[in-house]
């Protein structure tokens, strides 16, 4: 198979967890898409030095998120912009469920990228020896920062 045509193919099984990478550092519809296509652009020159001594989703998943921390570091080197509001929510939902989610994607928004990066991968249903693959931190640590975090949330909310 090309590398072309391989290239294609893992985009094709991957880009959700891509997505869902890109959209945990941003929630802007363009810098999702920016996020993506720069991830995608990293994947394409290292994939001649993926070394398959992991699962391919595990070194996917430490691209798209080394892109993103890249990204956002320099994101927070720029001059602030001021955004545009409008004062019409056209994705407003009122349901308790829709509150309790949106709540905690804003705690989790709050949280530093590391911790951001854990919980997401968490969510995804990653296991802790896959996480700590991506994060080149041990299955334990994992664990720990997994339950500080927690604890942080649940403090977050009680402050509340």
């Amino acid at each position: 198979m090309k590398q072309e045509e391989y290239f294609t193919q893992l985009v094709r099984e991957h880009k959700s967890t891509i997505y869902t990478v890109c959209y945990m550092f941003s929630q802007d519809e363009e810098e999702v898409n920016d996020l993506f296509q720069e991830t995608l652009i990293n994947m394409w020159k290292g994939i001649d030095s993926f070394r398959e001594e992991s699962k391919i989703s595990t070194w996917i998943y430490r691209v798209a998120l080394n892109t993103c921390l890249l990204q956002e570091r320099k994101k927070k080197r720029q001059v602030a912009k001021v955004p545009l509001t409008m004062d019409v929510n056209f994705f407003q939902d009122d349901d308790a469920n829709a509150a309790q989610v949106r709540m905690l994607h804003q705690r989790i928004g709050k949280l530093g990228l590391v911790d951001r990066a854990l919980v997401m991968m968490w969510l995804e249903g990653m296991s802790y020896d896959e996480i700590g693959a991506v994060m080149g931190i041990s299955a334990q640590n994992v664990g720990v920062k997994l339950f500080r975090i927690k604890e942080s949330l649940k403090k977050a909310n009680s402050d509340e």
